[in-house]
């Protein structure tokens, strides 16, 4: 299963769906704040779209497939558990508002840095 995920996180990493390309192109390469986002990694049975390690943010592009359902509320709760922060964001959200998109993300890095 293990190796299955990597390799799988990997093919995303080569094609992205579209809003994740858009998000990576703000996250990428410290971009943002200065903060480090590696994308499409494996987190125990998942694999997260982006990942800011250092404040244990995860940031999610959620396209239709992921409105209203119990998998995400399940799997954003083991990731809770294990420390992370989990944002998710709209793909319209993404596309029509990054500078929210951007916003919120600084904000929950801020939020970590207050909390230690």
């Amino acid at each position: 299963m293990d190796e299955w995920l990597r390799q799988r996180a990997r093919e995303m990493r080569r094609d992205p769906v579209l809003n994740e390309r858009r998000l990576w192109k703000l996250l990428r390469d410290r971009k943002l704040a200065g903060l480090k986002f590696r994308r499409q990694v494996v987190i125990g049975r998942y694999i997260v779209d982006f990942l800011c390690l250092r404040h244990r943010l995860i940031v999610e592009a959620d396209g239709p497939q992921h409105e209203d359902r119990a998998e995400d509320v399940a799997r954003d709760e083991w990731l809770t558990t294990q420390g992370f922060r989990v944002l998710r964001f709209p793909n319209s959200q993404i596309e029509n508002r990054g500078h929210e998109v951007v916003g919120a993300i600084l904000a929950a890095a801020e939020a970590k840095l207050a909390r230690g």
